[in-house]
């Protein structure tokens, strides 16, 4: 296994809270994190028809099973034992009782709010990061093959290849999660809205727009990547906020979770090809702002990131807060730095006044280094976390 860097912040949520939740994509090794963090705690799968037909039927019971707690999987699909939780680990008061696993929001985070709030630590667990990767001597040699290749486990840890791992992935994701969500007659159209949400990658959300191209209603377009994102497969980026006297574009923007997947539903299937595509540059985008929150979800933090855009185009494409100030970042896929990469985080900063940082840009070129009025980060240097 390769160590995630997740697991201490595992560790300690357990010595807090009665009930630590993993939540996360299929496949992005949450069961495996869980296994390793509590070895000793017996392991239920709700995916196995028999451990979900009892624990349906009475929920009480199963429970009573683990008086030392144990490892739940997949828990969103017995609704019924959230109930049952909230009134055993109330009266056994014992800190990291019961794990929980699952890879829907919307059963897992609604169920946590309504029956465990206050009693549940919870932990975003995504594909791996490039420190994780790095740590582990398996990080790709370049900047296309990161893009091509994505980071869920399931490509590290066998002999897979992503044009082998991903058609299979997709299809199954779509016939598990989707079927159970939606009422989709088609799913092949649903594949295909899939795929249309990928060719637009990076940019700024237009449902009406992709309804259109889809053939569905804007209210079946909604409905859809609501489920997208409950199943961690799209991540919407929200604008900031401040307009610092500027009118503001209020509108997110898309992105995949895991860039390998987008740049597969984009129809690349080498890292060669990756070079000239063009949607290179959205792809590199994707993948940086994805390690930024795969950086603060497995510290346990919330993801916090936005970009800033005003109605005439000035635009920064990734804004933090750091203590009371503002740390703005541009990303940029060529591999050699140019200065004028600055101008629009230079532009921005004379609106935002005292409340900006020194600009940030990361590039797809090999060399960090430190320039007037800004800092450059090679894509590696996410592999140390410049955040």
């Amino acid at each position: 296994m390769i160590p995630r860097t997740a697991l201490s912040t595992v560790q300690r949520l357990a010595r807090g809270f009665p009930i630590v939740a993993l939540t996360g994509p299929r496949q992005s090794g949450k069961t495996t994190l869980a296994r390793v963090a509590f070895p000793g705690k017996p392991y239920v799968s709700l995916e196995n028809p028999g451990q979900l037909a009892y624990a349906t039927a009475d929920a009480r019971r199963l429970l009573g099973n683990f008086p030392d707690g144990a490892i739940i999987d997949e828990v969103q699909r017995c609704p019924e034992l959230f109930s049952y939780l909230q009134g055993w680990v109330d009266e056994r008061r014992r800190m990291g009782d019961f794990v929980l696993t699952g890879s829907q929001q919307f059963g897992l985070l609604s169920k946590i709010t309504q029956s465990l709030a206050g009693r549940v630590g919870l932990v975003h667990l995504l594909p791996f990061s490039q420190s994780e990767l790095a740590g582990a001597g398996m990080a790709a040699a370049s900047v296309d093959v990161a893009l091509w290749q994505g980071a869920y486990p399931a490509l590290y840890d066998r002999s897979l290849s992503p044009e082998d791992w991903f058609p299979n992935y997709v299809a199954t994701y779509v016939e598990r999660d989707v079927r159970q969500l939606l009422a989709v007659r088609e799913l092949g159209l649903f594949q295909r809205f899939l795929k249309m949400c990928a060719a637009r990658c990076g940019q700024l959300l237009n449902l009406s727009s992709l309804a259109a191209d889809c053939g569905i209603s804007h209210v079946t377009a909604r409905q859809w990547l609501t489920v997208l994102e409950a199943s961690y497969i799209v991540r919407l980026l929200a604008p900031y906020h401040r307009n610092f006297g500027k009118r503001l574009v209020k509108t997110p923007k898309l992105y995949f979770v895991d860039v390998g997947l987008a740049a597969w539903l984009l129809g690349i299937r080498d890292a060669r090809a990756i070079a000239t595509h063009a949607m290179r540059g959205a792809l590199f985008e994707t993948f940086v702002i994805g390690e930024f929150i795969k950086q603060r979800h497995n510290a346990g933090q919330p993801a916090e990131l936005y970009f800033w855009r005003d109605n005439i185009g000035h635009e920064i494409d990734l804004l933090f807060e750091t203590g009371s100030r503002l740390q703005p970042v541009e990303i940029k896929s060529g591999m050699t730095f140019s200065y004028g990469w600055l101008d629009a985080a230079k532009r921005w900063k004379a609106f935002a006044g005292d409340a900006a940082l020194d600009p940030w840009v990361i590039h797809g070129g090999d060399r960090s280094f430190e320039c007037d009025g800004g800092r450059g980060f090679s894509w590696r240097a996410l592999r140390e976390s410049p955040a």
